[in-house]
């Protein structure tokens, strides 16, 4: 891990925001004993693939990084949305980075052991959705061998690809890190599973942060899939029958979880979570986030507006800025509860399926 920019994960620090709007900092470590028994936490298993791929434009011999930020197929042919730039690396800011070459569709791409084909532009100069030749495998293996993980310039020294992993990682599809698990290690499993606190697990492909163009960030996330285990769709049925908390881990958990949820239940199974949630989405499940520390404008922002008012969350980034807490995927952590929790009159009947 890297030392200067990945503090040690149980003395990062941790802030608390009730639905009153009442503020606590504590160590991260705190997390073992913040929730009741009975209450459900809901965490990403995706590990993060290698998505970053460096190489040339084969019609004009120009250097290009390609940035894989979207499924499109995950069979064969394997086919992405992707982010496109030129010349230099993350070490440079994104939105400083170079545009791409000149791209049509046909324009082959060899990306070190990979070659690449642009199927379509998809309406902004960065922008494209591109197929990779040859079968599913050699496409996976050339990606392990010749791929890194996205990463940006707040973060000089190159990452490993286990630096990207949380505790948890399991089927490698999230294009950056489900980063609000970082805050998850065995230690904190095993005091929530002795104090009868519930663990469940879902795999929602997160996506890239940044684009480079404020105009195309204003599009993420992009559409993303998602699979919810039975098991998980029964243990939220289970918690909200007997009027507990859904505390979801990360912004991709709230995604996946209120776009499969209908007035039946969670739905088990694939899915795909479609547009922004934003300050007035209503809420069907999650009562409680444990995300990282993120700046107004940002799409994980908006979504903590669905949660508490921009009055609390002002007044929460203004004491985040004020203690110097850490922001990016490798920095500290909040815990933030909504503010108008639902009634336990409709909390034991509503979601209460599993299908």
């Amino acid at each position: 891990m890297i030392a200067a920019d990945n503090p040690d994960r149980r003395s990062a620090k941790l802030v608390t925001v009730a639905a009153d709007g009442l503020i606590r900092h504590l160590p991260r470590a705190a997390l073992e004993a913040l929730f009741q028994p009975g209450d459900l936490v809901v965490a990403n298993d995706a590990a993060t693939l290698p998505a970053s791929l460096a190489g040339t434009h084969m019609p004009s011999g120009q250097p290009i990084e390609i940035r894989l930020a979207g499924w499109l197929s995950i069979g064969d042919p394997l086919r992405f949305v992707a982010i496109a730039f030129g010349a230099g690396d993350h070490r440079t800011r994104t939105e400083n980075r170079s545009p791409p070459p000149a791209l049509s569709p046909g324009d082959r791409l060899a990306l070190g052991p990979l070659e690449a084909v642009v199927e379509r532009l998809a309406g902004h100069i960065r922008l494209i959705e591109l197929r990779f030749l040859g079968s599913r495998a050699e496409m996976l293996a050339g990606l392990a061998r010749h791929g890194r993980p996205i990463q940006y310039a707040h973060v000089p020294q190159p990452l490993a690809l286990w630096d990207v992993w949380t505790t948890i990682a399991a089927s490698p599809v999230a294009f950056e890190a489900p980063s609000a698990g970082f805050a998850l290690d065995w230690r904190t499993l095993q005091a929530w599973r002795q104090r009868g606190i519930g663990f469940a697990t879902l795999t929602h492909a997160a996506g890239i942060s940044s684009t480079g163009d404020g105009v195309l960030d204003l599009e993420l996330p992009f559409d993303e899939p998602y699979r919810i285990p039975a098991a998980t769709a029964a243990a939220i049925a289970e918690a909200r029958w007997n009027c507990k908390r859904i505390i979801a881990i990360g912004t991709t958990v709230v995604r996946a979880l209120e776009t499969a949820a209908d007035h039946q239940g969670v739905r088990a199974g694939h899915g795909v979570a479609h547009g922004r949630i934003e300050h007035d989405t209503p809420l069907r499940v999650v009562d409680a986030i444990l995300t990282g520390v993120h700046q107004p404008g940002e799409s994980h922002f908006e979504l903590l507006r669905a949660f508490a008012d921009d009055g609390v969350l002002d007044h929460v980034s203004a004491a985040l800025a004020e203690r110097g807490y850490r922001a990016h995927e490798f920095g500290d952590s909040m815990l933030l509860e909504r503010q108008s929790p639902r009634s336990p009159a409709r909390r034991d009947r509503t979601l209460a399926g599993v299908y």
